[in-house]
C-alpha cells in the first residue's frame, strides 16, 4: 500500500561562519521516513537531534539540500504552481510548540480561524465558515466554541490556546498534521488531554499525525509506529511497543533509561550517559552516537550504520545490533 507521506534519502544541510571558516552542518541526513493513511507516526530523540528541521521539510518551510519527500506516492517536486503548493499545505498543515506564538494576540481568536478557511476553502460562504468553525472548535473538546472563538488569545489557558491551534489546522481537512513538541510547554496535568484530543482527531477526522516529541512516555502513550532520531539520522523504527519493549539501538535504550519504570527496568553503561554531543558540523563517516555507546567497535568510527531488519518491521542503524553480533 502506497504510504500518505514517504521521505526519500531527505537531507538539510546549513553554511555556518564566514569566509575561510565556513563548514557545513548536517541538521538532517538520509533520512528514509513513512507514514500511512490514519496513523500516528511518533519522532523521537533529544534537543537538536533534527526532528523540527526535518518536520518543517516536510511541511516545505526549508527546501531540502537532496532527497525527496513524496506525498499519496508523488514526487512534491511535481507539484508546481501556487495553486498546487497551497493544496499540499491544507492537506499537511503544522501545529508549533508555543500556542501562543501561533495566535495574533491583536485578534479574537475567530479571526485566525476564519482567515484560514477563507485561504484554504474558498468555496464556502461566511455562514458556512462561521459554522465551520465553531465545528473544528467543539472537535478539539473546547465549548462552548462560540465563546471560545469570541475570546482574545490571553484569555484562554495554555491548554485551551494548544487546542485552537490544532483547531486551525483541521479547519483546512487535512490528511496529515505535523505536530512539533505540542505538549512540551503545557503543565504536566493537561499534557494527557491534548494527547487525547490528537488520538481522538485520528478516529473522528481520519487524519495522520506525525508527532514530533522528546518524551518517550508521551510517544508510548500516543502513536502506532516510533522513529528514534539521533544526530540528524535515524537510528531505530518499528512498532512502538516492539521498539520500546525491544530496543536495539543503544540511543533508544539510553533514553528509556531517563523514564521511570519498574516493570521494565533498563540498565546503561556510564558511557552512554556522557553527554558528548554528536559531531554534526563536518562530519566524517561514523556513527555519531559512537562517542557514548558501550557497544562502539572500530566500524562505528569510520563507517555509517544503514538501518537494517532487526525483526518483522522493525529496523535499527547499529553495526554491532544490526548485524546479530551482539544478540
Amino acid at each position: 500500500m502506497t504510504p500518505l507521506l514517504e521521505t526519500v534519502g531527505l537531507t538539510r544541510h546549513f553554511k555556518v561562519g564566514t569566509g575561510l571558516t565556513r563548514r557545513v552542518l548536517h541538521a538532517v541526513d538520509d533520512v528514509d521516513l513513512t507514514v500511512g493513511e490514519r496513523e500516528i507516526v511518533a519522532l523521537v530523540g533529544e534537543s537538536g537531534s533534527g526532528k523540527s528541521t526535518l518536520a518543517r521539510l516536510v511541511a516545505q518551510v526549508h527546501r531540502p539540500t537532496r532527497g525527496e519527500i513524496r506525498y499519496r506516492g508523488e514526487p512534491l517536486t511535481a507539484r508546481r504552481g501556487r495553486t498546487a503548493r497551497l493544496a499540499y499545505r491544507s492537506d499537511v498543515p503544522m501545529v508549533f510548540q508555543d500556542p501562543f506564538a501561533s495566535l495574533n494576540p491583536a485578534h479574537r481568536v475567530a479571526h485566525g480561524i476564519l482567515r484560514g478557511l477563507t485561504l484554504h476553502r474558498p468555496e464556502l460562504t461566511a455562514a458556512e465558515r462561521t459554522a465551520e468553525a465553531e465545528r473544528v472548535v467543539e472537535a478539539v473538546g473546547l465549548h462552548p466554541a462560540a465563546e471560545i472563538l469570541d475570546r482574545y488569545p490571553h484569555e484562554l489557558s495554555g491548554g485551551q490556546r494548544q487546542r485552537i491551534g490544532f483547531a486551525q489546522a483541521l479547519a483546512h481537512r487535512p490528511r496529515l498534521i505535523l505536530a512539533d513538541e505540542p505538549v512540551s510547554m503545557l503543565d504536566v496535568s493537561i499534557r494527557i488531554g491534548l494527547l487525547n484530543v490528537m488520538a481522538d482527531l485520528r478516529e473522528s477526522e481520519g487524519v495522520s499525525i506525525l508527532y514530533i516529541t522528546h518524551d518517550i512516555a508521551g510517544a508510548r502513550y500516543l502513536s502506532d509506529r516510533i522513529a528514534v532520531m539521533y544526530g540528524g539520522h535515524i537510528v531505530e523504527t518499528g512498532p512502538t511497543e516492539e521498539v520500546l519493549a525491544r530496543p536495539r539501538h543503544p540511543y533508544t535504550e539510553l533514553l528509556l533509561s531517563a523514564v521511570p519504570d519498574p516493570r521494565a527496568p533498563l540498565d546503561v553503561d556510564a558511557a552512554a550517559a556522557r553527554t558528548d554531543p554528536p559531531v554534526v558540523i563536518d562530519p566524517v563517516p561514523s556513527c555519531r552516537f559512537r562517542a557514548r555507546c558501550p557497544l562502539a567497535v572500530d566500524a562505528c568510527h569510520h563507517v555509517t550504520p544503514r538501518l537494517r531488519p532487526v525483526a518483522e518491521g522493525h529496523t535499527a542503524a547499529c553495526h554491532v545490533r544490526a548485524s546479530g553480533a551482539d544478540a
